[in-house]
Parts: C-alpha cells; structure tokens; sequence
C-alpha cells in the first residue's frame, strides 16, 4: 500500500470516528491456547491464525516453538512499528527504514513458583531504528515516542489493566458433566 493509500485511509477512519465515535469501540478476536504436547501450546484464533509456543527443554520443553513471552515482545514491536508507520503517513512523511526491537529479562524461578519472585517480565526495553529523507531527527524521535505512546500493546502494558480469570471445569474424558 503506498504512503498516500494509508493515508488516505487513515483519514477516512478519523472521519468515521469523528461522527460516530461508538464504531471505534469493538471486541478483540479470542486467542485460545491448547497444550498438545508436554509443555507445547498451539494458539488459534477465529480465523483459523495459528502460532505455537514451547519452553525450553530445561524447563521440560522440547524449544520447538518461542517461548510465550517472546509474542509479548513481537506483539509490542508490530504494534509500535504499525502506529509509528501509520503516524508518518498521515504525517506524509516516507520511512525508508523502521524497525523495532523488544528486549527484556525475565526470571525462571517466578515462572516455578520458587522464592515469591515475580514471573514479571522486568526491564523491558523498545529500539525503535528509524530512517526518512524528508524529517528531522527530532521529528523522527517525535514519531517514534508518539507510535509508542498510541500503540495498544504498549499502552496496555503500562496501563496495568484489571482482568479477570474465569475456571471452567471440563470433565474428564468419556465421563458425565458433573457440576461441583
């Protein structure tokens, strides 16, 4: 899609908003993660998206898929690239490089329960490499803390939001549902 098709499209998203702020608001497709194999998950979603996830075999894993937490990190990169992208077309500005890196430190002992430490991915970090003829380095800068500060990943991230956990017993294979 060219800078001016985004744009283009951009816009008229804001002027749909603009009069009807209610279709901005939608629910978020369902992600399902299903453990097929040890501690191997596969993710669907309604559309028949499917990614797997596994742990290292140190962690009784077979590490033949990335671990969970490195979809947080990618999520957090695609979405900070998505919004810095769409801000610089509606800007009118043509990225020649953008690229955005996650890191973090994680440790194991939260994940296995040991010590009360936190399972807290910590120390995350955003490297945004960004490159365009026609912008300053301080409109690039601008651009990239702007993606950061628009994106729903990281700002769902640094909002902290309450969520709830619902149990849903199953029973066991070939048995009656029995409600306890």
């Amino acid at each position: 899609m060219s800078i001016q098709d985004l744009k283009a499209s951009i816009e008229r998203a804001e002027r749909v908003f603009a009069a009807k702020p209610e279709a901005a608001v939608k629910q978020n497709p369902q992600a399902t993660a299903r453990i097929v194999d040890g501690v191997r998950c596969e993710i669907t979603g309604p559309e028949g998206e499917l990614v797997a996830s596994d742990m290292p075999q140190a962690l009784g894993g077979a590490g033949s898929a990335p671990v969970p937490g490195w979809y947080l990190r990618a999520a957090m990169a695609a979405c900070n690239a998505t919004a810095i992208k769409m801000r610089a077309a509606r800007m009118g500005i043509e990225l020649e490089r953008l690229e955005v890196s996650v890191h973090s430190r994680s440790d194991a002992r939260g994940l296995l329960g040991m010590d009360d430490i936190s399972a807290a991915l910590f120390d995350l970090q955003m490297t945004v490499t960004i490159a365009a003829r026609e912008a300053s380095p301080e409109q690039l800068r601008a651009l990239a803390h702007w993606g950061d500060d628009h994106s729903p990943v990281g700002s769902t991230l640094r909002a902290g939001p309450d969520y709830e956990v619902v149990v849903e017993i199953a029973p066991p294979s070939g048995q009656p549902n029995r409600l306890a």
